[in-house]
């Protein structure tokens, strides 16, 4: 069976911070991508909001970089995604894809989060071309145009009301006849004065021959009485939700109700099921951040990850 001192699982870009570090401090750590190379950010197409990149850089190429970076600080960066984790005992066991075995003495959790889809085709074929979740990260390419958000929560209302302030028109699409979203935030929407409120639709495809021109709905007008209909738009943010990648966590760590991974205090260090720290076990990244999810945030936690890490395996005995 193959040893490492640090083991990290994921590649985004707290993964890689995290890996740079661990790489300085001489842990010699293994890293597996997981399923996507580069992490959720590789799903955009250009990044101008990360710190270094004044005339902005392709997403890819971004975490290309930033990988080559760790391995130049001797990271083993392997494909394959780690299926199991066995918490129970230390040295901790962690089982890829294909069945291989690696003990870790550290353990750094970077596996992310997903964005919900509607699960539209369409949206996969415009991936990058007017569908994002990210307006935070998408929504300055989108100045001056129109577009739609998808959701009825705080987060579909911070998207839309963010987009207003850069967009010439923003449709908030609820499929309920109501907002989920808190009373400040429904006012805020609703008083500004380029948001349009569709009510009870859904999105039902998206159509453009170079990127999304436009999103097909339907408008529910009774218990049998449907309307379909085009709206002219030039991107879809979808803001209904994202959901942690920590299903095979969620026996040994603390999770909250939206399944995102429990730290304690101010450090990266994961808790376990019963709320006492779970030694020499991080996590960094979306996986651990229900409210930011930005590139930046999850780089600087992969460096705390890595540096508790170190910590750790400075003072313990295993």
């Amino acid at each position: 069976m193959q040893h490492t001192k640090c083991l990290i699982i994921g590649s985004g870009p707290a993964g890689y911070t995290a890996a740079i570090y661990a790489g300085r401090a001489n842990l010699s750590p293994v890293e597996y991508i997981g399923p996507q190379m580069g992490g959720q950010l590789t799903q955009t197409t250009e990044v101008e909001n990360f710190p270094g990149y004044p005339q902005g850089v392709d997403a890819n190429q971004m975490m290309m970089e930033i990988r080559e970076q760790a391995e130049r600080f001797g990271a083993d960066i392997r494909d394959g995604v780690i299926t199991k984790a066995d918490f129970s005992k230390r040295p901790y066991i962690l089982t890829t894809e294909d069945g291989t075995e690696i003990s870790a003495d550290s353990v750094i959790i970077a596996t992310g989060a997903k964005a919900k889809y509607l699960g539209l085709p369409d949206e996969q074929k415009y991936s990058g071309q007017g569908v994002s979740a990210c307006a935070t990260c998408d929504g300055f390419f989108y100045r001056k145009k129109i577009t739609a958000v998808v959701g009825g929560g705080d987060t579909a209302c911070e998207d839309a009301l963010y987009l207003s302030g850069l967009c010439q028109k923003v449709y908030l699409v609820v499929r309920k006849n109501y907002l989920r979203a808190s009373e400040i935030m429904q006012q805020r929407v609703k008083s500004a004065e380029n948001i349009e409120l569709l009510f009870e639709h859904n999105v039902t495809g998206l159509y453009g021959n170079n990127g999304v021109e436009g999103m097909h709905v339907v408008k529910r007008k009774g218990e049998a009485d449907e309307e379909n209909y085009d709206v002219a738009i030039d991107g879809l943010f979808l803001a209904i939700g994202h959901k942690p990648v920590t299903d095979i966590f969620k026996d040994q760590v603390a999770l909250d109700e939206q399944g995102y991974i429990k730290t304690v205090g101010t450090t990266q260090q994961v808790a376990a099921i019963d709320g006492t720290p779970l030694p020499g076990v991080f996590a960094a990244g979306d996986v651990c951040d229900p409210t930011y999810r930005q590139a930046i945030v999850a780089a600087g936690t992969g460096c705390k990850a890595a540096l508790d890490a170190e910590r750790y395996l400075q003072t313990s005995s295993l």
